[in-house]
């Protein structure tokens, strides 16, 4: 019949739990907590409770849904690391019990890595990237570019060197007084906008790493001399403010990546995370691949944000090489070249 893994995602503020026969999703299921928006941000303490509450049942579904019982699956993996530890210690010592109590492996996954092998899920019309191949990774916690050499092989060749281009959409639009989440919020209104009625300055770092700092400060101090002028500013450019800041970021992120695949002489070229679901991100991608001859790969909406669909082919991978962990494996909450 084929390798089944169960695949546990619990980093941040999303419960979810997916089923994979080799490559094929039998099932992914997501609990998502709503509870976060009265703060404007994931509360840590929060999120771990509804953890504990979500998981059985997510699991529960995952396997009603692919007809199958806790016996049939072959070994479990789960996400390790990088992530809010509360969280990850939900999804870990679920995944510890359930792989002591059903007498199968446990396999640790590397959530950046996971978004990446997330290309390899088979779906109709998606084709996977050979190797090797860049990937920029795009998310609230995580920009970076990986020269992918293998499922196993991921060498990072430009970062953040402070903040994530997520964290960038969703701190402008707080500023803006946009509810959380505000990344998706900015893509909604900027299709209305006009993204050249303002600009703001790129940031000036060698090499292929990124910066979003700066960027965040100009947005606010443009934003305060303009409110002293006219009160209702923000409303009255709402659009035009979000599809302005989008650009900005959006090109930020391209020029870095054309960089990539010129120094590299690479030229499949994928995203991958959360924002990678941006419109604009992905119409900007669509366009280097007609003026760069690149192969471009973008994953299906429901595999850009965390889900458990991307940790069960991870985990298969792993399952391969019978890259196993043991019971005393414990998370880790920042991103490590040297943890997989």
């Amino acid at each position: 019949m084929g390798t089944i893994i169960l695949g546990i995602e619990t980093s941040c503020d999303d419960t979810s739990a997916a089923i994979i026969l080799n490559c094929k999703i039998l099932a992914n299921f997501i609990s998502n907590q709503t509870i976060h928006k009265e703060y404007g941000g994931v509360v840590p303490e929060l999120a771990s409770r509804a953890h504990q509450q979500n998981i059985i049942p997510v699991v529960k579904h995952a396997l009603d849904h692919a007809k199958l019982r806790k016996k049939d699956i072959d070994a479990i993996a789960f996400t390790a690391g990088p992530g809010l530890l509360g969280s990850l210690l939900v999804g870990t010592s679920f995944s510890k019990a359930f792989g002591m109590a059903m007498d199968i492996p446990i396999i640790t996954v590397n959530h950046i890595d996971a978004h990446i092998l997330a290309h390899f899920i088979e779906k109709d019309g998606c084709k996977s990237p050979n190797f090797p191949f860049l990937c920029l990774i795009v998310s609230g916690g995580h920009t970076q570019i990986f020269k992918v050499k293998s499922h196993y092989s991921f060498e990072i060749i430009g970062k953040t060197i402070d903040d994530a281009a997520g964290e960038a959409f969703d701190k402008a639009a707080k500023i803006m007084g946009l509810p959380y989440p505000g990344g998706p919020l900015i893509d909604k209104y900027s299709k209305e906008g006009d993204s050249k009625k303002f600009s703001f300055p790129h940031p000036k770092v060698p090499g292929l790493d990124y910066s979003f700092s700066g960027l965040k400060t100009s947005i606010l101090y443009f934003l305060r001399d303009n409110i002293k002028s006219d009160p209702d500013f923000i409303e009255k450019h709402k659009y035009d403010l979000c599809a302005s800041i989008q650009k900005t970021i959006v090109d930020i992120l391209m020029n870095k990546l054309h960089q990539a695949s010129e120094q590299t002489g690479i030229k499949q070229v994928a995203i991958a995370g959360g924002v990678s679901a941006n419109s604009a991100l992905r119409k900007a991608l669509l366009k280097k691949k007609e003026e760069n001859n690149w192969e471009v790969f973008i994953p299906p909406f429901e595999y850009c944000t965390d889900n458990a669909a991307m940790i069960a082919i991870a985990g298969y991978f792993k399952y391969l090489k019978k890259d196993f962990a043991n019971q005393d494996i414990s998370p880790y909450t920042r991103y490590s070249d040297k943890i997989r």
